[in-house]
Parts: C-alpha cells; structure tokens; sequence
C-alpha cells in the first residue's frame, strides 16, 4: 500500500489528478503492474489508477485474466473498477480510503462479492486508510482554495 501511496502523491504532484494509486502484484509477489489516475490528463474516463494498473499487468501476463493477482489501491474502487477486476479475475483487492459516494467495494454497492457474478473477489479494506484519505481530502481542499488539513 505504500507504494500505491506513492504512486497517489505522483498523480497529483506531476499531473494535478486526483491522487489515487494502484498496484497490481503476481500471485507469485511480483509487481506488474502499476498506475495512479490519469483520466483528466489523458482525457480518458476510463483511466483510473486500477485501470491503468490492470492494463499494464495484462500486457505484462500476455493475457486478460489476471488470475492470482492482488491490486492494492489507495481509494476503495468504483463501480467500473470493480468490473473491470471482476471481468480480469483479480483474487484481491486491497484497498486504502472508502468512498462513501461510488465506492463499489462494500461502501454503497458491493459487486465484488455479488453473488449473481461467476467470480467473486476478497477485499481488506481500511488499509493506511487515514493516510490516504487525508491526501484525497487536502487535494479538493486545495481546488477549492481551502487551507489543507
């Protein structure tokens, strides 16, 4: 989760993006995969910091399932995250900061463990979560010319 803070405190420092970041790591431990928001920046609304990760982690596997595979992410996932994980057959998800407005990983849908899907994924969430959600919090503090926290 560390270096998916990292990767949060880059988005917004290089690119003034939402600091979110994700990491997508092997079932054998390995990091392949790795992104934080870019959706403003690349004017892509798909190009969520998990997104970004499970992309690169497909082209590094050669493959769209991503079998085995933990993302760790500093903001629980939204609903097009979530599928996306669900679609790429993440085992797990770990995940920083809740989202109390989309949050698709329990907060207000849970499709990670619906039942009606054919793949179901295990999440922790909480995780360095006063951390990251001071970061979120202090980004829009700052768009809205708010001292920070």
């Amino acid at each position: 989760m560390r270096h998916a803070l990292a990767l949060a405190e880059r988005a917004e420092r290089e690119h003034d993006e939402i600091p979110v970041g994700a990491v997508l790591v092997s079932a054998q431990g390995e990091v392949i995969g790795e992104g934080w928001n870019l959706n403003i920046s690349r004017r892509d609304p798909t190009a969520h910091a998990e997104i970004v990760a499970l992309r690169e982690g497909g082209r590094r596997l050669d493959n769209h399932r991503l079998l085995g595979c933990t993302l760790y992410v500093t903001l629980e996932p939204c609903a097009m995250c979530a599928m996306a994980m669900v679609h790429a057959r993440v085992a797990r998800v770990v995940y920083a900061a809740t989202d109390p407005k989309t949050g698709a990983a329990g907060s207000v849908f849970d499709l990670l463990a619906d039942p009606r899907h054919n793949h179901r994924i295990e999440v922790t969430g909480g995780v360095l979560a006063g951390e990251a959600g001071t970061r979120l919090t202090n980004y829009f503090r700052r768009k809205r010319g708010k001292p920070p926290l």
